[in-house]
């Protein structure tokens, strides 16, 4: 098992002709293929505007058209493609939903955004996905030649228990393809990434839009990568590029060797504290 591999983050200017989106990933990965990327994450709603008004109009079935790009994309290129996420609908309700793809173009993980983007600071942003979205209720991880990755989207990463919870079943790298706004962004987006990688020594790995001033709902950018000791390796400002990031799984190893937190958690009593305080 390779135990250094690149990862790149395509931090997309996301415009609202969905066809351009899907034609535009193409160039981009295919860059970040050639300067060594072998697990490469689009940003959360990649494919539409984030926005309510947005979500239903956008949406498509998993599989369907942008799926299906998705794996030719993947296969061209021959990398992990991490989809960001798309309007999913399903069941007759809509889902924020993140597809990963191997270099054969097979569709290995699905992941549905389990906590909704609900909140009011007074003056600031308003924003309810829950008017139009619903909330997955799976934990989604995938295993790479390189190591194990976990899957959170945007407003997951403020809720450690998920992070948390993919560190016990082994992952070393979590993406979070998330649309953080210029509100939240200048004093949540970074402190949330380093936090959820020093709690777990894990890489966390972050990919934004680009900021589109335009836009409805304006995000920050800004799309990181973090290492397990809790420090920035990568990151950019809100324009349109991609970060590079090599994750070196020798050096996650001798994090948790000098600091040994992983093997020294009390699941023993921290789960029965949980399970307790559901009942």
């Amino acid at each position: 098992m390779a135990r250094v591999f690149r990862v790149g983050l395509i931090q997309l200017m996301v415009s609202t002709n969905k066809n351009d989106n899907l034609h535009r990933i193409h160039k981009f990965v295919r860059e970040a293929a050639q300067q060594g990327a072998k697990l490469i994450s689009l940003p959360e709603c990649f494919n539409s505007p984030y926005g309510t008004k947005f979500f239903k109009a956008y949406s498509e079935t998993v599989p369907g058209t942008t799926t299906q790009v998705l794996s030719d994309i993947a296969k061209e290129n021959k990398v992990y493609l991490v989809g960001g996420s798309i309007p999913e609908v399903a069941d007759g309700k809509l889902f924020n939903t993140c597809t990963v793809f191997d270099p054969e173009g097979s569709m290995i993980a699905k992941y549905r955004k389990m906590h909704l983007f609900d909140i009011d600071v007074p003056g600031k942003i308003t924003f309810r996905e829950s008017d139009v979205l619903s909330p997955g209720n799976e934990f989604a991880t995938f295993d790479t030649p390189y190591c194990k990755v976990g899957l959170g989207i945007c407003y997951d990463v403020r809720f450690p228990e998920l992070a948390q919870a993919y560190c016990k079943r082994g992952c070393q790298l979590v993406i979070y393809p998330g649309a953080f706004n210029t509100t939240t962004g200048p004093v949540h987006w970074e402190l949330l990434q380093r936090s959820r990688a020093l709690d777990n020594q894990i890489y966390v790995a972050t990919c934004s839009p680009a900021r589109d001033k335009t836009a409805d709902y304006i995000t920050w950018g800004h799309s990181t990568v973090v290492d397990p000791w809790g420090r920035v390796m990568s990151t950019c400002d809100e324009k349109e590029q991609i970060v590079y990031a090599d994750i070196d799984l020798n050096y996650l190893d001798e994090v948790r060797s000098q600091i040994p937190v992983t093997a020294q958690k009390r699941y023993d009593i921290y789960d029965g504290v949980f399970k307790s305080s559901n009942n």
